[in-house]
């Protein structure tokens, strides 16, 4: 899943597609049709950063940032568009425009999201997050990160089942980020596998986040070599969607995590 935050203020890519204070569609264009070259299966478009501390975006404003460059890619890539918003609003009128899934950092918690993301006919993400973006890395704190994030998402599949989301449209995300500490992160990412029990497809998104920079103290352009080994472990966990901003790099390390896994599976020994 290659990451297009058409945003002037997302903690990695922000900015990068605006020329003053004006969103350069073309310009977004050509950095999806690059990831698909470079291996993305599905392009992840965001018009709201949820990065730690953001401030929230106004509807009409994600819209007008979202549903441009994703009817220009519909028409114009065969790959699978993914909308990262909470807003009601936008799962609908992204569905129309050509997107297939939703990516809610919410897990459709939102008025109306549900019912929205059911209608759409979309695939959709559930995400933990504890708190909100702006507040959310204050002082995270639980129990048992593992046992709550899970029966969070839990609950939040068994709602969205129940107003007519098909369980194999439903994959879920543990939120790496998300109002956790990096211990709590580390945890997740160890436990992963513990996650697949909840019989949803499992997205990570761990490219380029502050873990990194908690462990090794790294820069945002300096964190590659990390996120690989990261992407490589969520894989060798049971993650199906490694959400990434470096695609071909990180298609490289993963289709060489699946080939050891399935060599594994059925055996083969190649002396």
């Amino acid at each position: 899943m290659g990451v297009l935050n058409v945003t002037p203020d997302s903690f990695s890519d922000g900015g990068i597609f605006f020329r003053g204070n004006r969103l350069d569609i073309n310009l977004a264009f050509e950095r999806a049709e690059q990831m698909v070259a470079e291996g993305a299966s599905i392009i992840d478009v965001g018009g709201e950063s949820t990065r730690p501390g953001a401030d929230s975006v106004g509807v009409q404003e994600e819209m007008d940032r979202v549903l441009p460059v994703v009817e220009k890619i519909a028409a114009e890539l065969d790959v699978i568009i993914s909308i990262d918003t909470s807003k009601p609003e936008l799962m609908s009128g992204g569905a129309a425009a050509g997107a297939g899934m939703i990516n809610d950092v919410r897990a459709l918690t939102q008025k109306g999201a549900v019912e929205a993301a059911a209608m759409s006919g979309s695939a959709v993400c559930l995400m933990h997050m504890q708190g909100q973006p702006k507040t959310m890395q204050q002082a995270p704190s639980y129990a048992s990160v593992i046992n709550e994030v899970i029966e969070f998402l839990s609950s939040r599949i068994e709602i969205c089942s129940s107003a007519g989301i098909d369980k194999t449209q439903i994959l879920i995300d543990p939120g790496f980020g998300f109002g956790k500490t990096p211990e709590h992160n580390l945890v997740l990412l160890n436990e992963l596998s513990k996650f697949l029990a909840l019989g949803c497809g499992l997205v990570v998104g761990l490219s380029r986040k502050s873990i990194i920079a908690a462990v090794l103290n790294r820069p945002v352009e300096d964190r590659l070599p990390a996120s690989l080994a990261l992407a490589v472990m969520a894989v060798e966990r049971g993650a199906n969607i490694v959400r990434a901003h470096d695609i071909k790099a990180t298609s490289d390390a993963i289709h060489m995590a699946i080939a050891v896994k399935e060599a594994v599976m059925t055996g083969s020994n190649h002396d």
